[in-house]
């Protein structure tokens, strides 16, 4: 189990590079204008050697100039020792998310309720589309976010559902080894109930599929009840959960 969580954190790095991102003893310091949690968050990858206080104070001091709130994400491979100290030092749980899991041997491939185009490369529109359907509005976010998503080192399934010019719909798939990571699903909320989603989800993974992936993770926000029930009728199961540490 412990080996498989490995892969897909490791994989879950590789989906979504940060704007700014620095190595320091064993720890990833992700800087992105608090665009999301996972995108602006300390990560462990390695063995370490400073001592953990003065590593907690350096990444405070790095985050303090930065201008956000010093993050860490913690997973079930670190100690939990780790995530009681930072609870010691105030740190509160700030975002909780279940990671799920699917065999896609045991996959029932269908064709979409909903047509859905597909792109191995990012568009200008797809971009304006996502940051409509997420209300993003900073003109920080604007301007860094497409660099982000250009800097996906892994092949990519850009999804969306129109109405007339408009999307209405998004998606993305990310191949990376034998597996197939779903992320940025956002559907417009006046066409919900519409299987909207499902349909964006099934064209990714009969898509990767067709391009030779056997698992597929995605992560949902714990809570998301809507967004749980529709990847749990697609097949895929609860896996593990991880949750953020954030300073203020």
């Amino acid at each position: 189990m412990n080996s498989k969580i490995k892969i897909i954190e490791d994989l879950s790095l590789n989906a979504w590079p940060s704007h700014q991102m620095q190595i320091y003893d064993g720890w990833i310091l992700r800087f992105s204008y608090f665009y999301t949690h996972r995108t602006n968050c300390v990560e462990q990858i390695g063995l370490s050697s400073i001592p953990l206080r003065d590593k907690i104070a350096y990444c405070e001091e790095v985050y303090a100039k930065w201008g956000t709130p010093t993050i860490f994400k913690i997973n079930p491979l670190m100690d939990s020792s780790f995530d009681q100290k930072l609870m010691e030092r105030g740190y509160h749980t700030a975002h909780t998310t279940e990671v799920m899991t699917m065999d896609l041997e045991k996959y029932k491939v269908q064709k979409p309720a909903r047509p859905v185009f597909l792109s191995r490369e990012i568009s200008p529109d797809w971009l304006n589309g996502l940051f409509s359907l997420k209300g993003t509005v900073n003109e920080v976010h604007r301007r860094i976010v497409p660099s982000m998503y250009r800097a996906i080192p892994k092949d990519t399934i850009f999804a969306s559902i129109y109405d007339g010019g408009r999307i209405i719909g998004t998606g993305l798939g990310i191949l990376d080894r034998d597996y197939v990571g779903i992320y940025a699903i956002h559907v417009d909320e006046r066409y919900r109930r519409q299987h909207l989603g499902e349909s964006i989800c099934r064209s990714i993974l009969n898509s990767a599929i067709d391009e030779g992936a056997t698992e597929g993770y995605l992560q949902v926000v714990e809570g998301n009840e809507g967004a749980r029930k529709l990847y749990e009728g697609l097949g895929f199961g609860y896996f593990y959960t991880y949750w953020f540490r954030q300073e203020y």
